[in-house]
């Protein structure tokens, strides 16, 4: 315990002494938790819509005016010509078409339906899937408004209407901040906590401190341990300073307990700190240790269930998902922060991320070349 404490004095003092790592654990994180919430947002607006209105009708007025009054649409412009419309897809102006052909309203009146015509730029998938989402919905509150009008006329007979009036549970405000920044502070500490645990060995060994560790009565678990220990406590003031970040911004309070969180990022962290050891302990320069650091948090980030739902993705993508610590902690985040869950529904988390830690740092420690 001795020796152990010698090295553990010798990486604090070299931690503070280096001004650049503090301001990468502290001051970055601070500036994207604000910033990416902010700026990173899954509502799609502005969606650029170019109409072609070939019945020139009051109806077809009417739709056009309903589409250009929504907060999601920017009206590009209103042409007879469809081929012209086609021209701001092209040049990249237009993001969707809507074509209403000649006869539209007499349809309408006369058969009770109406067909319309919709383009969609699909160069961007999620803005095309989103804007023909609000497009359509749009039509169809166009749709019920003139039917609610039509009621008054002997010759309408309205079929029965299904309302379904939806329970918005634990975000019933659909708040993003609340959704995303609990995700995008797990991102934060997985990045600090990889990127200088994957340094920490790969500096001694460039500045030839290595081989004076070499030669010490340390044990390889004791080295590893001196190395991990001081990040794994820094990691705790991070992710105090993103919590009280995210309650000063953005007003969130965790609903569930802080114990359940600190606990599990307790567990988290020995996981991510054992895999940028064991990163450390496999490369000899630092360009290869952010090289290799980079891919692998890339995949981490991706595949953590942030962006995109896991259950969206193929099966052998859900089985990878699995062995990522940082899916673990994302998902236990939003549910003790929004959903108030405790100790016995993460229990499962827990079981999986001590099994990665204890894997990843058994890894580091025995891939460690300690020659002495």
């Amino acid at each position: 315990m001795r020796t152990l404490r010698f090295i553990l004095e010798k990486e604090f003092r070299q931690i503070f002494r280096n001004p650049t790592i503090l301001r990468i654990m502290f001051l970055l994180p601070a500036i994207q938790l604000i910033i990416l919430p902010m700026a990173a947002d899954y509502e799609v607006k502005n969606v650029h819509v170019a109409i072609v209105d070939q019945d020139n009708s009051t109806y077809s007025r009417q739709l056009i005016s309903m589409i250009d009054g929504s907060p999601y649409f920017h009206l590009q412009g209103i042409s007879h010509s469809f081929n012209t419309a086609l021209d701001a897809v092209e040049d990249d102006v237009a993001d969707l078409v809507l074509q209403i052909p000649d006869g539209f309203e007499r349809a309408l009146v006369r058969d009770n339906e109406a067909n319309l015509f919709m383009a969609v730029n699909a160069i961007n998938g999620v803005k095309a899937n989103l804007g023909s989402a609000y497009l359509n919905q749009s039509i169809r509150n166009f749709n019920s408004d003139i039917r609610t009008e039509w009621i008054q006329f002997p010759r309408y007979f309205p079929e029965p209407r299904i309302e379904v009036v939806p329970s918005i549970w634990f975000n019933p405000h659909l708040s993003y901040p609340l959704f995303m920044v609990p995700g995008i502070l797990t991102l934060l500490l997985t990045m600090v906590g990889g990127f200088l645990a994957a340094l920490n060995i790969v500096v001694e060994k460039e500045v030839g401190t290595i081989e004076q560790l070499n030669v010490t009565p340390l044990k390889k678990s004791q080295v590893i341990l001196g190395k991990l220990i001081p990040f794994w406590v820094l990691g705790y003031v991070v992710l105090t300073v993103g919590m009280l970040i995210s309650y000063i911004v953005y007003g969130i309070v965790p609903v569930g307990s802080l114990s359940v969180i600190y606990a599990f990022a307790g567990v988290f962290m020995l996981a991510v700190l054992g895999f940028g050891l064991l990163i450390s302990t496999m490369v000899e320069t630092q360009q290869q240790a952010m090289l290799v650091g980079f891919f692998f948090m890339l995949i981490f980030i991706l595949m953590s269930g942030l962006y995109t739902p896991i259950e969206s993705m193929p099966e052998w993508a859900q089985v990878v998902t699995r062995f990522n610590p940082v899916t673990y902690f994302v998902s236990v985040m939003r549910m003790v922060v929004i959903k108030g869950s405790g100790f016995a529904d993460v229990a499962q988390q827990f079981g999986a991320m001590a099994i990665l830690a204890v894997a990843l740092n058994s890894v580091a420690i025995w891939n460690y070349r300690k020659r002495g």
